[in-house]
């Protein structure tokens, strides 16, 4: 499986973007897709999770109610809406697949990961 992450830009505060997630692979209906994020000097922290079959989603407390993540099987892309920015959403966000089941937060329950894309939120 291979992941390519696009979408970011510079927005204010408030604001919204949405990233996509644009994966290769026949199995990739398999794995769950996750996004994770890595501000300079900190260490890269779950974002948001949907399921294999996108009937399950996960988020950060930090994100809850502002980013929604969906799937789009038959075009093999994951979204992430994020609506309402923060300054303190400025990071690189990554996503990652994985065949865990269960609500998958942690960088090693990961197998594939795409490059990253930076969101810069100014105030």
């Amino acid at each position: 499986v291979q992941l390519q992450a696009s979408g970011g830009g510079s927005v204010q505060a408030g604001g919204s973007l949405r990233l996509s997630c644009a994966a290769s692979g026949r199995t990739f209906s398999s794995y769950g897709v996750g996004w994770f994020r890595q501000a300079p000097g900190n260490e890269r922290e779950f974002v948001a999770l949907i399921s294999w079959n996108g009937r399950n989603t996960y988020y950060a407390d930090s994100v809850k109610g502002r980013f929604t993540i969906s799937r789009d099987s038959a075009a093999n892309t994951v979204y992430l809406q994020m609506n309402s920015l923060k300054p303190e959403d400025t990071a690189v966000y990554y996503c990652a697949a994985t065949r865990f089941t269960g609500p998958a937060t942690r960088i090693y329950e990961y197998d594939y990961w795409g490059q990253g894309t930076q969101v810069t939120v100014s105030s």
